[in-house]
């Protein structure tokens, strides 16, 4: 007998093509909000705190939400359809469930880390004629981007282990919409602990190396910060 059923090998399949296709969305998210919160907007407050909502809402509030949203009797949803798109009960309503849980943890990382760099330092950049794009992507970047790699990550862990907003709108379909985390969920429901466990122990084992991985960032981070601010 083998130690995954087939069923837990499709889902640990489909969890791990939406980690592949998440972590680019992430990183490609979080540099353009990264510098919309700290260069490109004046007042950023409201774009802030939509992108912190994922982190105080209620995973399954935000999955209704969005299955209202983009479900086929919305409007958003039927204009969607036209064009051949569908998130409710689909591969990509779960990428969207994961990119939605993950990414404030991205950005956030980035933001605090762009939060300690010397202002001077973007103005003189600026004086010397360079644009606000071009500093933000040569000069700011690079030195944030340990922060960056230990977002992503973050991002990265909580998206794999997302549950609340993945049920709502993927609908827990078996061997078509049921993630890792989901194939937990369902075994422990069924009382199959041995393949409850088996699951819990891979995705468990890939966040904690996801962890010791952001913690090696953090003090890589830490150990810059020391040289850029002395004393």
């Amino acid at each position: 007998m083998s130690v995954l059923t087939p069923d837990a090998v499709k889902a640990l399949w489909l969890s791990v093509q939406i980690a592949l296709l998440a972590l680019p969305a992430y990183a490609a998210a979080a540099v353009l909000l990264g510098y919309a919160l700290q260069f490109g907007l004046r007042r950023p407050a409201w774009l802030d705190a939509l992108i912190t909502i994922p982190l105080v809402f209620p995973p399954v509030v935000i999955g209704f939400a969005l299955l209202w949203l983009l479900g086929r009797e919305s409007l958003l949803g039927r204009a969607l359809q036209l064009v051949g798109v569908n998130f409710v009960f689909t591969f990509p309503g779960l990428l969207l469930a994961a990119f939605i849980a993950g990414l404030p943890l991205a950005v956030k990382t980035l933001q605090t880390a762009l939060q300690t760099h010397p202002r001077v330092w973007h103005e003189v950049a600026l004086t010397l004629g360079r644009g606000p794009v071009n500093v933000y992507l040569t000069m700011h970047l690079p030195i944030a981007l340990p922060a960056l790699l230990g977002g992503l990550l973050l991002a990265l862990a909580r998206g794999m282990g997302e549950v609340g907003i993945s049920l709502m709108l993927g609908g827990n379909i078996l061997g078509r919409t049921e993630t890792l985390s989901l194939a937990i969920f369902n075994t422990v429901t069924t009382g199959d602990y041995a393949q409850a466990a088996w699951l819990s122990a891979l995705l468990g084992g890939f966040s904690l190396v996801l962890f010791v991985a952001v913690r090696l960032l953090q003090n890589k981070e830490l150990a810059k910060h020391d040289v850029l601010h002395p004393g």
